[in-house]
């Protein structure tokens, strides 16, 4: 704003938020001119002096009902701005010692002092203020007795935080006696110092509080990590049947990968130089016995302080629309104001997450604008690997033509048999161009509603429906319906904003009565993924449309900048629900899988009707980790019909299935014992229609009573213990889902979990030597006859010194039928890549040795990789016809080779990839459905055998049971017998 006696001075200044004002270092003046010759400068207050001044916003545009005051004890209101952004006030002196405070809506104020200076001079104003927003937050540390840490946290905003406060174990720590700002250092430090600490940046615009730390102390020579090995189960074959634990289990031990104490740098740093991280020092080889052979694996037996191991963190998914799943093709991906990604033709993306990210907030773009801006928060897996998304998007609404005279009613919520929720009021001359002019004509108006009233709309929520209070807390808000708004001139080439639009928001359709008085308006903030608050709503009658009088919430907005809308309430009758996966049905610890996107629609029943819901009111999502996940969801004490949810997973875009309720309940298998799970009401989505997916099921969000102890011990929790959820033992109540992993079996001689990246070993019998770069490995093997048959893949040791005739691992597969050929089926089957081991200091040929079960015998091998296996020697002889055995590859090959091999940060994604083009025989498509004569690397034909002729793994595979068996001929010192009766039956 420029400001001058007599004269028009004009100063852009940004929507709302302008803070105390300087000029080249100093306050903001103006100059004044005598209107008359011989007057006094310093003339006193009502002498003929008049100021004139104009305000504007950054873009150019007026900054209309500004409001001028005069600062003294008591603000005194000299004058408001007119339409335009000019004001006049007569009688203020120019004489140094009056400060005037200007104020726009939502602004902090600005200040100018009236003193004399003889030529003109700019003020710039501070953008608009708001909150601060914490993007780094301390790291757990460990530490021992007597040494020193340095925690840390930053945080921007507009204006910038002007300081920080920080917390231990939530009491603040005294700022006269730490001396801290942004980084807080503890010397000589004791064991009562351990614990949580968190930072709170405080700014004119408000607070936000960082995500807590926790600080470990030890003795000086205290053991850095228990060297006790946790309990962990593996599954082994199932010709291994152990009678002295009566399972089919072994406890190969694991060391959890907790923050410990190593080696410190000099100095203090906000982020040590080298993560340090409990793993297993020491190993040993263990032989289990089995029917008839020795199968070999590496248990723990001691644990250790160690280097963390490096991981990469990776969001890969699909963009469709929500309609009819037309993809986002070659869409822009944002990560604050950056590019950081594009999506493929069939709307697929990747996104490395940077290292320290605590908060993925993610906007889809297209270019196309055939689809609404889209901003997303994305949980990650922390601990590195991918986790997969599927992002709905919300088509655009066509565009309606307004006359910009005229006032317009758009409404909101298009519901068949009910009113809409909302309409928006556009005044005539409302429109205005960038740089403030105003604009007449025709207006292109696109208004888009997502209207809760939908349930299948709750997948397409913009962000996370959280904001940040007055106290700096993460919040979260109940959604009325979200808007975006998109304003054209007619020709549809220039953006247009608008002003003074009103919002009438229909009681009738607040069904809780408290939400009225609570309910505002908000807009979406695309860098940090929060709402934050645009305005308050007012009751108003109205004979709108009707010739009854109803009641409406009105509310202001000035739609620039902000597109995205939001009629919320923040919502505190708060809980957390406990969901583990599994990888079946046996439900056991040590098969819970990692990195699956469990996601809960918060849903507000219709009276009578809780299977019915009236609407939705929330769409969150967290993936689990090593002990489940705990998804936040709206619950009430007194009524446990007041809210209901409905909770699905999914895995790689794969959903997984929820435990039955019908034909009975059965808590064993659910999670939840009685008689809580009855007041819950946990119902799967296919209860009473049994055509329904089983993917999903519903629940009633009752919180727990703290006078009952069968309802304190999960699966809800309150909302201030969410320590007590995330920490719940495994037999704590919980919900659960499945997946069916089909006829497939994994071993590892060195034990891993795909889905814990930081369980990798660096060992050199290692499935996967790099545990930043996993390479999966599959051959196609077509099987000419009547049944499916199983298939192994033995992975030893091939050219490698340390490894050569030691067993790396098994795989088993059972066939797919083709569905186009009788007496055809074909099989993916997954071994061991050859090249460098963790050392990496040289490569290892993996002999893999392909096994089919039954009477089988080998028809022929692709000439192409015959070819090769024999030009890059040496070469694995194939005396028995009735298995494959070969070095394998070091190079990729492809589809032409019957070999498909796929590089990538996680193994899971990996080995889906590299399934996919495997299915459909190609090197670059990808497929669910086997299509066995395309891309096969080998082919046999099976006959048909008895059920006396069965091995075990096929007689309990038909009684229900998966079942892997490893025989005898398959352990090191087996030399195969010669003649057909000396056979040993395989799998």
């Amino acid at each position: 704003m420029i400001i001058s006696g007599n004269t028009f001075w004009t100063q852009s200044i940004p929507y709302a938020v302008p803070a105390l004002l300087h000029l080249n270092g100093k306050q903001a003046a103006f100059s004044p001119t005598c209107p008359t010759p011989g007057c006094n400068i310093t003339c006193p207050m009502g002498r003929d002096v008049t100021l004139h001044g104009k305000v504007s916003l950054e873009d150019g545009s007026p900054a209309d009902n500004a409001r001028v005051y005069l600062q003294a004890n008591n603000l005194k209101l000299l004058t408001t701005a007119d339409n335009k952004g000019t004001f006049r006030i007569p009688g203020v002196c120019p004489d140094g010692k009056n400060t005037l405070k200007i104020r726009k809506r939502r602004g902090s104020p600005a200040h100018l002092r009236a003193i004399n200076k003889n030529k003109s001079n700019e003020v710039a104003f501070s953008p608009p203020a708001g909150k601060p927003y914490v993007f780094k937050s301390p790291d757990d540390k460990a530490r021992r007795v007597g040494q020193s840490v340095s925690l840390c946290c930053n945080a921007v905003g507009t204006p910038a935080p002007d300081r920080y406060l920080w917390y231990h174990n939530g009491s603040l720590l005294d700022p006269s006696i730490y001396r801290y700002k942004n980084n807080l250092i503890l010397k000589n430090l004791n064991r009562g110092q351990a614990g949580e600490y968190f930072c709170k940046a405080v700014s004119d615009g408000g607070s936000a509080k960082s995500q807590p730390a926790t600080l470990s102390v030890i003795g000086k020579q205290e053991a850095a990590c228990s060297s006790q090995p946790q309990s962990h189960l593996i599954r082994l074959p199932h010709d291994c049947f152990q009678k002295a634990t009566d399972s089919f289990y072994y406890d190969v031990g694991k060391c959890p990968a907790k923050t410990c104490v190593g080696k410190l740098d000099k100095g203090l740093r906000c982020k040590d130089n080298i993560s340090y991280c409990c793993g297993v020092s020491k190993m040993e080889v263990r032989e289990i016995l089995c029917d008839g052979y020795t199968l070999p694996t590496k248990v723990a037996v001691e644990c250790g302080c160690k280097k963390c191991t490096e991981t990469k963190i990776t969001v890969r998914g699909r963009a469709t629309a929500v309609d009819n799943g037309e993809p986002l093709r070659f869409g822009h991906i944002y990560m604050g104001n950056k590019r950081v990604s594009m999506t493929g033709y069939k709307g697929t993306f990747s996104v490395h997450v940077p290292p320290d990210t605590e908060r993925l907030v993610l906007t889809f773009v297209d270019r196309l604008q055939k689809f609404v801006n889209t901003t997303k928060v994305l949980p990650f897996k922390e601990n590195g690997g991918a986790v997969f998304h599927d992002i709905k998007l919300l088509r655009k609404k066509a565009p309606v033509t307004l006359e910009s005279s005229e006032t317009s009613v758009i409404p909101l919520g298009e519901k068949e048999d009910d009113d809409p929720i909302a309409e928006l009021e556009i005044p005539p001359d409302s429109f205005y161009r960038k740089n403030g002019e105003p604009y007449r004509g025709k207006v292109k108006a696109s208004v888009t509603f997502l209207d809760p009233r939908e349930l299948s709309t709750a997948p397409v929520t913009q962000s996370d429906l959280n904001f940040i209070d007055d106290e700096g807390d993460v919040f979260p808000l109940r959604t009325y319906g979200m808007f975006s708004l998109d304003f054209t001139d007619e020709q549809g080439t220039e953006t247009l904003n608008a002003e003074d639009v009103k919002v009438h928001l229909d009681t009738a359709q607040v069904r809780m009565p408290e939400h009225l008085q609570e309910m505002k308006l908000w807009s979406l903030n695309p860098e940090t993924g929060l709402w934050e608050e645009e305005g308050d709503f007012n009751l108003e009658k109205s004979r709108r449309r009707r010739r009854e009088e109803r009641t409406f919430l009105v509310g202001n907005m000035e739609i620039k900048e902000r597109r995205l809308f939001n009629l919320d309430v923040p919502e505190s009758r708060r809980c957390y629900v406990k969901v583990r996966a599994y990888r079946s049905e046996r439900f056991m610890p040590s098969e819970q899988i990692q990195g699956v996107v469990i996601t809960v629609i918060n849903t507000e029943p219709e009276p009578g009707f809780s299977s019915n819901p009236r609407a939705w009111g929330r769409f969150d999502s967290v993936v689990t980790g090593p002990n489940g996940a705990c998804v936040p969801a709206f619950c009430d004490e007194q009524n446990p019909e007041a809210y209901a949810a409905y909770i699905l997973a999914s895995l790689g875009g794969e959903e997984l299935e929820a435990v039955p309720s019908a034909p009975k309940l059965n808590p064993n298998a659910i999670g939840v014992p009685q008689p809580y799970l009855n007041k819950l009401n946990y119902r799967r989505t296919d209860h009473e229609d049994p055509n329904t997916k089983k993917t999903a099921f519903r629940i009633n969000m009752a919180k727990p009573s703290p006078n009952s102890a069968d309802e304190n011990n999960g699966p809800i929790y309150a909302y201030e213990n969410l320590t007590e959820c995330e920490e719940a033992p495994y037999s704590a109540a919980h919900f659960r889902f499945y997946r069916i992993e089909g006829d497939r079996y994994d071993y590892n001689t060195v034990p891993f979990s795909e889905d814990d990246l930081m369980s990798w070993t660096d060992d050199y019998l290692a499935w996967w030597p790099k545990p930043m770069e996993f390479r999966a490995c599959y051959i196609k093997v077509k099987i000419n006859g009547p049944q499916e048959v199983n298939i192994r893949s033995r992975n030893m040791g091939g050219t490698h010194p340390r490894t050569i005739g030691k067993l790396y691992g098994i795989r088993d597969v059972r066939s797919i039928r083709d569905p186009e050929q009788q007496d055809v089926s074909a099989a993916c089957l997954e071994f061991k890549c050859s090249g460098m081991l963790f050392d990496q200091d040289r490569v290892d040929r993996t002999l893999v040795k392909v096994i089919p079960q039954g009477s089988c015998r080998r028809d022929s091998v692709n000439s192409m990789l015959h070819e090769y296996l024999v030009n890059h020697l040496p070469m694995a002889t194939n005396n028995d016809s009735s298995e494959y055995t070969m070095l394998a590859p070091l190079d990729p090959l492809g589809h032409n080779y019957g070999i498909y091999t796929v590089t990538d940060q996680d193994p899971r994604i990996a080995k889906e990839i590299a399934l996919g083009r495997c299915f459909d025989g190609t090197s670059d498509g990808s497929s669910r459905i086997m299509k066995s004569d395309i891309g096969v690397a080998l082919t046999f034909t099976c006959s048909e055998r008895s059920a006396a002729e069965q091995s075990l793994f096929e007689s309990q595979r038909n009684l229900g049971q998966q079942s892997i068996r490893v025989p005898s001929r398959e352990s090191p010192a087996y030399q195969r017998p010669v003649g057909r009766s000396s056979r040993v039956p395989r799998v």
